[in-house]
């Protein structure tokens, strides 16, 4: 069973950054690809971006991409989403999730098997 448990959200000025956690247990994540998803209010749960445990490679949605970067801490088993320049838009509930590696990439959040609880990230103009 995997466990996944999101923090770091808060109130950011536009401009600004922010950095989320994602710890995992309950597994062997080199065998995993996590992903970064979120989701506005009245709009659907949107992919923002993947990191390849066992490997670091990474895949971002087009919004997001030259602003948000993903790592991963394997001693933590921890990966992250560092956000800078941060834009009123990027305000959601933003959840972690994970898949088995062996699936291949997705953007899709159907695909993935397990879902952190999700933090609020506020950016005022």
């Amino acid at each position: 069973q995997v466990q996944l448990v999101a923090s770091g959200g808060g109130l950011v000025q536009a401009g600004g950054s922010l950095r989320l956690s994602c710890a995992a247990s309950g597994r062997t994540f080199s065998d995993y690809i996590m992903a970064w998803f979120r989701q506005a209010p009245g709009k659907d749960r949107d992919f923002v971006g993947s990191i390849r445990w066992s490997d670091t490679t990474t895949d971002y949605a087009d919004s997001v991409k030259g602003r948000f970067t993903i790592s991963r801490d394997n001693a933590e088993s921890t990966v992250y989403l560092q956000m800078n320049s941060l834009k009123p838009e990027d305000t959601a509930v933003y959840y972690c999730a994970a898949r088995a590696r062996a699936s291949g990439w997705s953007r899709f959040k159907s695909d993935y098997y397990y879902w952190g609880q999700g933090t609020q990230v506020t950016v005022s103009s």
